[in-house]
């Protein structure tokens, strides 16, 4: 294999994309959960939704701090690593990427404050008024990069002037059918990233026997949500496959491991792709159904590769098996929130320790789902950096060198080694230790000083779970 800039700078960009998709997958949900904690809170003036709203903001704090700095390093290997691309496609990327920070800066930055350290200076309805703009800032911030994405992946609305790529019509840039569904699909595998994560740490808490209050209002949040958005997300999912299957069907043959063209069409269930055969070894295959799934008839007539020139053929591997594993982290989280709707019902949940571990191992399922989703919507889309305009081997900057890829991924990984490595064991410290018993806040009135909040004593509740809840 040819270590050339180019295979280097998309190394390196895989790498840091990876680390930074696990913060805004986990923050976007994380915030939205914060702002249901806290109008449950005011709702219904139980303290137990303060303190799982405590513990869970401290997580969201160091996971939204490690999220700013991967996504500085990301964009900033535009600039770096693919100039060329960022001067063709810069009327475009250029105006969305600056909408993104906007959104970031302006409604989760400010309003962060507020969530932080504004809890005993400002009235309990514009605290939770600020929770909601973070909230809304992280989903905000997630469409732009959604429509920047889905542009690169199918570009629409746009002309050519000069060998530059010129916007024409922003509206089918920012809501064509493409961003349509795979923003939904994206803001789904957000919510259940975070719904899986709470599950698990609700379910670690009750085998340990600890923070039961606590434990309970994470289980039956985390399942309830999870229970309601796995089907919603499958059927987005699926016309977001049909966004695939329409605009790129190179991506779609690769998914599927369909070397020929054939009508009707079978599904591949699992196998191993062959690329240099161009087979599928140790096949399973099911006939017809692969016409159903694309078409939704039983006898369609679907694109193998071999109807895809040679040059523009994407990579088979990492597109079969990411959008298996996907799918299959996806039926797990089903399972998982499913089955623990029926205990829950049933009144056993808390005591069915068979199930309690399941659903702490199911943690990561949201994670991989996303990241493999990633991998298969990027990979698929080879070999052009801008589907059917730019291929990658024209974005990457001119004068790279692989020496100076090979350095700067290696400060990357050194430094994301160290930066993350340190904020993970806090996260898991965090989790560990778990929620503490809830300190009422003081409020302060306009007249106060502004630091009086601090020197004021603490008080800790007590009693069993029944009271404290």
């Amino acid at each position: 294999m040819d270590f050339d800039p180019v295979f280097l700078s998309r190394i390196q960009f895989a790498f840091v994309v990876t680390f930074h998709i696990i913060f805004p997958s986990y923050t976007i949900g994380l915030a939205a959960w914060l702002a249901t904690l806290e109008g449950m809170a005011l709702a219904t003036g139980k303290p137990v939704y303060r303190r799982v709203f405590d513990f869970w903001l401290r997580v969201f704090a160091v996971s939204f701090g490690m999220g700013v700095v991967s996504g500085i390093v990301m964009a900033f290997q535009f600039g770096t690593n693919w100039s060329a691309m960022a001067e063709r496609t810069g009327p475009i990327q250029g105006p969305l990427l600056a909408y993104e920070s906007f959104t970031a800066f302006l409604l989760e930055a400010s309003f962060l404050g507020v969530v932080l350290l504004g809890r005993a200076r400002v009235p309990p309805a514009l605290y939770l008024f600020a929770c909601c703009m973070v909230a809304l800032g992280t989903m905000a911030s997630s469409f732009w990069i959604m429509c920047n994405n889905s542009w690169m992946q199918v570009p629409l609305g746009h002309t050519i002037v000069d060998g530059k790529v010129i916007p024409a019509d922003w509206w089918t840039i920012t809501t064509g059918p493409v961003v349509r569904w795979r923003w939904p699909h994206m803001l789904l595998g957000a919510f259940l990233t975070t719904a899986m994560t709470v599950v698990a740490t609700g379910a670690w808490y009750t085998l340990r026997g600890m923070h039961r209050a606590e434990a309970r209002v994470m289980l039956s949040w985390g399942l309830a949500l999870a229970a309601v958005l796995i089907p919603v997300q499958i059927a987005v999912g699926h016309f977001t496959g049909d966004v695939v299957h329409t605009y790129q069907p190179a991506k779609f043959a690769a998914i599927e491991a369909r070397w020929k063209t054939q009508q009707p069409a079978s599904e591949v269930i699992i196998g191993i792709p062959d690329e240099s055969a161009g087979r599928n070894l140790f096949a399973l295959e099911v006939p017809r159904l692969g016409s159903f799934i694309a078409s939704g008839t039983w006898d369609s007539r679907e694109i193998g590769l071999d109807s895809i020139p040679a040059q523009d053929r994407p990579p088979v591997l990492v597109p079969f098996f990411g959008f298996r594993i996907m799918v299959g982290m996806g039926l797990a989280m089903l399972a998982v929130s499913w089955l623990g709707l029926v205990l829950r019902w049933r009144g056993t949940l808390e005591t069915a320790r068979w199930f309690l571990w399941a659903a702490f191992l199911s943690f990561p399922t949201g994670f991989v789902a996303v990241i493999a989703g990633w991998y298969t919507a990027e990979v698929g889309r080879q070999p052009w950096i801008v589907y059917g305009l730019l291929r990658t081997r024209d974005g990457v900057t001119p004068s790279l060198t692989t020496e100076t890829v090979l350095m700067s991924f290696a400060v990357y990984v050194t430094v994301y080694l160290i930066v993350f490595g340190f904020g993970a064991h806090y996260i898991y410290r965090l989790l560990r230790d778990g929620p503490t018993p809830g300190d009422p806040v003081p409020r302060v009135t306009a007249g106060s000083r502004p630091m009086a909040f601090a020197g004021s004593a603490a008080s800790t509740t007590g009693g069993d779970v029944k009271a404290r809840e």
